[in-house]
């Protein structure tokens, strides 16, 4: 009870600015199932995966959002995820093709709602014509994001078995492991001055909290559960000074920092009313000043800012025609 009269009186507190950083919403995809849109660092070009007219799984696409013209990047083969630019144009994005051109089959969700992390998940480096292997482990290597000097990748790995966040040379090399404590956890971004790291996790708190991260560990998937708690966490690139920067009490993933590098932008159903309704929120990097700034029944997620921070794109089934259909939307932003 005590509970949940906290959350209560936290989520009453959470600032609502309806209209106030939103403005002129436009849609960019109309055909298929997108997800994961990324700026480039000179704001000209986005990069997200997709499921497109003739694709039997997410791919990976380019795509210039003042004209909507889109190009596939990727071969075809397998399955992708989790795509991202180089400053010098260059992209990274994970694969399972190495595994055989057919994609992983789809997750059983008779049971209930699962996100699988394929083990057969690898990190490429894409070059125009060119592929290189970043990595070869027996676990799920995706979600990586790149330094803004260009020289690191950060990324979740569940290579060691756990889930863990990681980062590398942009050459494979120079492994570290950044989280130490047990945790499911991702999603990881680097702060604008390189110096950071923003991501998601879900430190255990309680006996059911153990148990089911066993049970996603052992199954390799995300799998939601009754009062499941993630949490939004910063901590330098070594992993030292880690720290909560929200206490909502509710699912909140999908960090990004706001290019001036004080406030963060995230998806959460801390307010949300029905299920796989999801809002976007912004904060402080010290956790003050909590903010909504999407509020429509339905879902918004995914924020990613451009590198000038005139213009917010994510993720919405706004305008949807079928269940489960997901696009790219952009609007100005406004502080």
């Amino acid at each position: 009870m005590k509970k949940a009269v906290f959350v209560l009186i936290l989520l009453s507190s959470i600032s609502c600015t309806s209209g106030g950083y939103l403005r002129n919403i436009r849609q960019l995809t109309f055909d298929g199932t997108h997800a994961e849109a990324y700026w480039s660092p000179d704001g000209e070009k986005l990069v997200l995966q997709a499921i497109r007219p003739g694709d039997k799984a997410d791919q990976v696409y380019v795509m210039d959002p003042d004209t909507g013209e889109i190009e596939k990047k990727s071969s075809g083969e397998g399955k992708c995820t989790c795509s991202y630019f180089l400053p010098d144009g260059r992209l990274v994005w994970s694969t399972t093709k190495f595994s055989g051109a057919e994609p992983p089959p789809p997750p059983d969700r008779s049971k209930g709602y699962r996100w699988p992390l394929y083990r057969e998940f690898e990190i490429i480096l894409y070059e125009e014509g060119k592929i290189t292997r970043l990595t070869n482990s027996d676990g799920y290597d995706a979600e990586s994001t790149v330094s803004p000097d260009g020289k690191r990748i950060v990324f979740m790995s569940q290579r060691d078995g756990e889930f863990a966040i990681y980062t590398m040379k942009t050459d494979g090399s120079d492994l570290r492991k950044v989280t130490q404590r047990r945790c499911y956890t991702g999603g990881p971004f680097y702060s604008p001055d390189g110096e950071w790291l923003v991501y998601r996790a879900m430190y255990p708190a309680n006996e059911r909290d153990e148990k089911e991260l066993d049970m996603m560990i052992r199954e390799r998937a995300l799998v939601p559960y009754k009062g499941m708690v993630i949490e939004i966490y910063v901590a330098k690139t070594d992993g030292s000074e880690e720290r909560a920067i929200t206490d909502l009490g509710k699912i909140s993933f999908a960090p990004h920092y706001h290019p001036s590098g004080n406030r963060v932008i995230f998806t959460s159903d801390a307010r949300a009313e029905g299920h796989g309704v999801y809002h976007l929120y912004i904060v402080n990097t010290d956790g003050t000043d909590l903010e909504q700034i999407s509020f429509r029944d339905g879902f918004d997620g995914f924020p990613h800012f451009s590198p000038d921070g005139k213009h917010l794109v994510w993720i919405s089934d706004r305008n949807a025609k079928k269940r489960g259909e997901l696009n790219v939307f952009i609007a100005e932003w406004h502080d």
